[in-house]
């Protein structure tokens, strides 16, 4: 391949699965096909659960909602190429179609890191201000805040596919990942990247990383509150509204931070474990986030017996 300066453009990458595994990968889809359909069902019961219970009309389950929705898009956004791959071995995949999954799956990202920061923010009124919390946060300003949500991850990623599409890139055209990553992609490329580097890393400590520290903020705040209350019993009534959504913070926030550490500054860290780190990132959090909040929130547990003891009757 010799381009003497002249611009390039691949018509399409070439997706790698598991490093090294690559004759197992019908088998490796099996765990991978449970993880999706746990993803797409369990969000879904969630949806069902929370439109059909009344009492479940409250700003919680509104955030809830918000949360099952964009899980249900990352898994979605995945689930074709990454099965494609296992099962068919289809690894091609267009300029323009990578660009555009790569688009969603940073914004749905984006839009989660945003909806775990509103829940916190949740947790916070309602354990710190109880009475006001109705006035605080009421229909139409759940509905404002997931609007401002969507509009920021939209706008501050627009500028990404295009960044990419100026550069002209080498004749390496294969991926890390079974889809597409910012800078997966950008690394592939011949030309100067740091004006991709700079913007996606300021984007990056802008929303996800601002997110997360409010989101500590909201839980020192909370802690504070919890430790002035009178009883035992009622700080632990008052953490237990919390631990679902540190378990859905956590599962969401640790494998992202380190799919980002390894992809600016891991060049020794082996393949194997960028890839199970990528897949943890997008795949657990969808599949894990509806379990976690169906054992943990009595309220969505004892819905869900109500409709499963209606269809049986």
């Amino acid at each position: 391949w010799e381009f003497n300066g002249s611009f390039y453009q691949p018509s399409a990458f070439l997706m790698m699965g598991i490093p090294g595994l690559e004759a197992l990968h019908p088998w490796i889809s099996i765990p991978f096909c449970a993880l999706y359909l746990t993803a797409l069902l369990g969000n879904c019961v969630i949806l069902f659960i929370i439109r059909r219970t009344q009492s479940l009309h409250e700003p919680m389950y509104y955030f809830l909602s918000m949360l099952a929705v964009t899980d249900l898009g990352l898994a979605l956004c995945t689930l074709p190429t990454t099965l494609g791959l296992f099962w068919f071995n289809v690894r091609r995949i267009g300029f323009d179609a990578c660009l555009t999954q790569m688009y969603f799956i940073h914004i749905l990202s984006f839009i989660e890191s945003s909806v775990l920061l509103a829940m916190a923010f949740d947790r916070f009124i309602a354990i710190s201000h109880p009475l006001r919390h109705p006035s605080i946060l009421t229909k139409t300003t759940v509905l404002k805040i997931g609007l401002a949500i969507v509009l920021r991850g939209v706008v501050s990623l627009l500028p990404i596919p295009f960044l990419l599409k100026r550069l002209t890139y080498c004749g390496k055209t294969e991926l890390s990942h079974s889809f597409c990553f910012h800078p997966d992609i950008m690394n592939l490329a011949c030309a100067d990247i740091k004006v991709n580097v700079f913007y996606g890393m300021i984007i990056l400590l802008s929303t996800v990383g601002m997110d997360f520290i409010f989101i500590v903020l909201s839980y020192i705040l909370i802690i504070r509150t919890v430790v002035s209350l009178t009883t035992k019993e009622e700080c632990l009534k008052a953490l237990n509204t919390c631990v679902s959504h540190i378990c859905a913070v956590l599962v969401f926030f640790i494998p992202m931070i380190g799919l980002s550490m390894i992809h600016r500054f891991g060049k020794d860290v082996p393949p194997l474990v960028n890839t199970l780190v990528a897949y943890t990132y997008l795949i657990i959090p969808p599949a894990l986030n509806p379990v976690i909040y169906s054992i943990k929130s009595t309220h969505i547990r004892e819905a869900l017996l109500r409709a499963l003891c209606r269809k049986r009757g």
